[in-house]
């Protein structure tokens, strides 16, 4: 499990920046992009001020199956697994390689709902 990964999908899934956990932490942006891309490991308490940042539990943070808890959302086993091998290799690709695979999945879920 990637701590980092999980907190940038929380984020994003609130639709926060990092800059809005700055704020409401007082942790830097720059230290927040370390933990996120995997280059830093945070402690329990730092854990816990992302969490409360965040508006969740901390031991939300642990859950593996983060995506199963949103609301409006509903994935089958296989499309869950998908996205979270996706989530997880996503976090080893260059920001340009990250836009591509977003805009690849983008285009297929629309394929996909349009038929």
């Amino acid at each position: 499990m990637n701590i980092g990964v999980t907190i940038r999908a929380f984020r994003l899934q609130k639709g926060m920046s990092q800059g809005d956990i700055e704020k409401r932490t007082g942790l830097l942006r720059c230290y927040l992009s370390r933990v996120e891309n995997g280059h830093t490991v945070p402690s329990i308490e730092t854990l816990q001020k992302i969490a409360g940042a965040l508006d969740l539990p901390l031991s939300q943070m642990f859950d593996e199956q983060p995506t199963r808890d949103l609301p409006g959302l509903s994935l089958n086993e296989d499309e869950i697994r998908f996205l979270t091998q996706v989530q997880r290799y996503s976090a080893h690709l260059s920001e340009s390689d990250r836009r591509l695979l977003l805009a690849m999945v983008r285009k297929f879920a629309a394929t996909s709902v349009n038929g």
